[in-house]
């Protein structure tokens, strides 16, 4: 086996591998795209035409509460120990399949149309420069903990109805919910297990309690419309929490991770940064080509519910199946130059694979586009002098295989 997919083996969250995988998605993709790893008991699918099709086959479910399980149950550890999270995955959009999926994502989409996403512009510029301007007089910072992870969680937080200091409680609870649920990032899985759980349930006791204030008095924020979509004969009020605390997470977790992902390639390739800066057009290009190169998901997972014979390999019902989503993005086949940055691609033939693909493609991505244009923009006006702050090494998050962001990224300007 070749020597990266050894790394992979002995270690799934080796750093180099997480600070620079684009050698070891290529290592993948040429030698073993159909890739079985006892270490974390699932497959890894790293090609491009493979991925865009696992994401649509309707032989992988999305059953994020089944894979737990079955990961549990592979470690000798009790289901039960999880129960909470896994009851809340159940009645995510996110992690149904079928009609049971389509029904709550149409009545969710419709809050999520471009005109809608055009109306919070104002809320995304306000959010972002007020953090910004606490840095006005400064020419360095961690913009990590001291931006990208301010500004995402208060935009959804605030588009939800929730203050910013109950949003702050719910992400601490969240964050030890992404630690036992993103493969290899937890080191202490019991341990990782009882607080997941834990915090899982103060989201869903604090998320019910807001549920219902919204059932007595309704206002205009997603909660509201997720309950007016519900008197039609939509989600159950269960239903309600559970997709409420699934577009929290998923509202800054990810953007969180992009605009630090996004940000260290545009100043690790001064050549694509001086053109950004001489064209100022090729903003929304650039922000395609950061999610493709770099995104902040790059695997997801499925679990087979049948068998499936491919490239030679059989994935049995049960197994997990990783479906590389970062590795499709860099797969030649899909793009010329694959392995370059280059701001300059035309984003109507991208064929990324960062927001998914067929039925569970993102429903947040039109707000993570916007988020993302709003914050390069501010960010590249008000800092000219923009760098890497050579006296503090960037460091990437100790996560797992499902996520991938920066903890640190220091800079001068």
């Amino acid at each position: 086996m070749a020597s990266a997919a050894r790394k992979l083996q002995l270690n799934p969250v080796d750093p180099e591998n997480l600070l620079d995988p684009v050698p070891f998605y290529k290592e993948l993709r040429e030698q073993d795209p159909v890739h079985w790893s006892d270490v974390v008991h699932g497959w890894f699918l790293t090609r491009h035409d493979d991925v865009m099709n696992g994401l649509r086959d309707s032989r992988l479910s999305a059953d994020r509460a089944k894979v737990l399980e079955h990961q549990f149950q592979l470690m000798g550890l009790s289901p039960e120990s999880i129960r909470e999270v896994t009851d809340t995955f159940k009645r995510q959009m996110a992690c149904k399949d079928g009609a049971a999926h389509l029904k709550p994502r149409r009545q969710t989409a419709a809050a999520f149309a471009p005109h809608v996403l055009d109306s919070w512009r104002p809320l995304i510029h306000r959010t972002l420069v007020k953090h910004l301007d606490k840095l006005r007089h400064r020419r360095e910072a961690d913009l990590v903990p001291e931006l990208f992870y301010q500004m995402p969680p208060l935009v959804i937080a605030e588009l939800l109805g929730i203050s910013a200091e109950d949003r702050e409680r719910l992400q601490q609870w969240g964050e030890a919910v992404t630690q036992l649920t993103s493969t290899g990032a937890a080191r202490n899985i019991a341990e990782a297990a009882r607080q997941a759980n834990e915090g899982q349930a103060k989201i869903n006791q604090f998320l019910t309690a807001l549920v219902e204030e919204r059932h007595r008095e309704p206002g205009d924020d997603l909660v509201s419309y997720m309950l007016r979509s519900q008197e039609q004969g939509g989600m159950t009020t269960e239903e309600v929490v559970a997709n409420t605390g699934l577009l929290l997470a998923a509202g800054h977790l990810t953007t969180t991770d992009q605009l630090g992902n996004g940000l260290y390639e545009l100043l690790t390739n001064p050549d694509q940064l001086a053109l950004l800066r001489k064209d100022p057009t090729l903003l929304k290009p650039a922000i395609e080509e950061m999610m493709r190169f770099a995104p902040p998901v790059p695997f997801v997972h499925r679990i087979a519910v049948d068998n499936i014979e491919l490239r030679g390999r059989t994935i049995r019902k049960g197994d997990v199946v990783f479906l590389g989503l970062a590795a499709a993005n860099h797969d030649p086949a899909a793009y010329k130059d694959a392995d370059r940055f280059d701001i300059t691609r035309d984003p109507h033939q991208q064929k990324s694979m960062s927001f998914g693909f067929g039925p569970h493609h993102c429903l947040g991505a039109g707000l993570a586009r916007r988020e993302l244009e709003i914050a390069f923009e501010e960010l590249l006006h008000r800092m000219p002098e923009l760098r890497l702050d050579e006296t503090r090494m960037p460091r990437i998050k100790a996560g797992g295989l499902l996520f991938r962001g920066f903890e640190s990224l220091p800079v001068r300007w």
